[in-house]
């Protein structure tokens, strides 16, 4: 009979215990809805976190840092190349692209001017320009050393030096007396290479005149010179 005074007595404590313990809610759908998104946002900034500066590796690359070199390779390497495919290279140009890319990365790292773009960004501008410029070269014909047009004249005989320089300076004497007007057509369309338009936007004249007095200026120069201007 004690005992079971002692037993009830005992148990008493822990049923009030339980009595007072309220149920556990569970939470809400929506609620765990929310939840995801933290768990990605501290998910990707752990990542951002332990994911290296690169513009401090391309800072030490700069001061050729090797190991800070390989790093570097070995993160944008295979990248470059993928873009390469994606842009339409095959994979022999593709490894020859992130390669050269790379070694260009290599030469000019103290040139990358953290302020203007991302390391990334500026990488990936080399690769692009790269690619660019294999383009470029393949699509212009090889030059053939033995072709006649690329054979450069034979130098002038000592008479035929002469000659040009008398005929220079009466073209310079017969320019010399041209009417203001006409002597600056002339010289902005040949020495200035500008077109008739530009120099009558230039000096503000039609177009006509323009051509007017350029053919005028001609006239007076071949009369001035005689038949070495031919």
């Amino acid at each position: 009979m004690l005992a079971e005074v002692l037993y009830a007595d005992d148990l008493r404590p822990a049923r009030a215990m339980r009595a007072r313990r309220k149920p556990r809610s569970k939470p809400a759908i929506g609620a765990l809805a929310h939840t995801k998104p933290l768990v990605k946002q501290k998910v990707t900034a752990t990542m951002q976190s332990e994911a290296p500066d690169w513009s401090e590796v391309l800072r030490a690359v700069a001061d050729q840092d090797r190991a800070s070199f390989a790093k570097l390779f070995r993160h944008f390497a295979p990248r470059l190349k993928s873009y390469m495919l994606r842009l339409g290279s095959d994979d022999s140009q593709a490894e020859e692209l992130a390669q050269e890319t790379m070694a260009t990365v290599w030469r000019k790292a103290g040139q990358y001017d953290p302020t203007r773009a991302a390391a990334s960004t500026w990488i990936f501008t080399i690769a692009r320009n790269l690619r660019i410029d294999l383009f470029r070269r393949s699509k212009r014909p090889e030059l053939d050393p033995e072709d006649p047009a690329l054979v450069p004249d034979a130098p002038p005989q000592g008479d035929a030096v002469v000659e040009q320089k008398q005929t220079v300076a009466r073209i310079q004497a017969a320019l010399a007396t041209l009417p203001e007007d006409q002597r600056q057509v002339l010289h902005m369309s040949f020495f200035d290479e500008k077109t008739h338009s530009e120099i009558a936007a230039d000096l503000d004249i039609p177009l006509g005149t323009v051509k007017s007095r350029i053919r005028l200026a001609f006239g007076r120069v071949k009369a001035s010179i005689g038949d070495t201007y031919e």
